[in-house]
């Protein structure tokens, strides 16, 4: 996969300076995953397709001023979106300290002002209100309806990264779209849906 021909293709819009952040970020994830462990993705297809999995939503996200990311991990969603979205307030929430540091680093070292990390559980944190919560492969859907209420008012948005049992967790009550691309379902849940 050619991540710029395939991102191009698609018509998603992407700051000038993208391309060249994720080409600083993933020399720094292979360097870092070697000692740490930061992520399963090992080779530079898989980490692109994770790149793609997580900025493709930018294609069908309403503009936002704040983003919260539930479980960042080694930056997926949360800070490749970060990269895309340059005008939004992203948080990073990590309780894994290695991973924590690491997205500090990348921060730091690709000068993201738009760029929070906080070094805890979600459930952890002060109340706060977003206007987007992502969140992927950290629990089922009703975990994060849960532990993302505190952050979320009815003008949020939430995006949930799922796969195909999706359709397993959702209850008839929640107002929400399915977004399909290859093996990923976008779960947007949101009132005006």
């Amino acid at each position: 996969m050619n991540l710029k021909t395939v991102l191009s293709e698609q018509k998603i819009e992407l700051p000038d300076d993208f391309f060249d952040n994720i080409t600083k970020y993933k020399e720094h994830l292979f360097k870092w995953n070697r000692v740490h462990n930061l992520t399963g993705a090992k080779d530079e297809r898989t980490v692109d397709e994770f790149i793609y999995d997580a900025i493709f939503p930018i294609s069908f996200l309403p503009k936002c001023k704040n983003l919260l990311d539930i479980g960042t991990g080694a930056g997926f969603p949360g800070l490749i979106l970060a990269m895309g979205l340059p005008e939004t307030e992203v948080t990073l929430v990590e309780p894994l300290a290695k991973r924590a540091s690491f997205l500090q680093f990348i921060k730091a070292d690709l000068n993201l002002e738009n760029v929070r990390v906080i070094k805890k559980r979600v459930e952890e944190m002060q109340s706060e209100i977003f206007d987007v919560v992502t969140s992927r492969a950290v629990t089922d859907t009703d975990m994060l309806l849960k532990i993302s209420e505190n952050f979320r008012d009815k003008n949020s948005k939430l995006l949930f990264y799922k796969g195909e049992r999706v359709y397993d967790e959702l209850s008839k009550d929640i107002k929400h779209k399915v977004i399909k691309m290859k093996n990923r379902h976008y779960l947007l849940i949101g009132d005006d849906l």
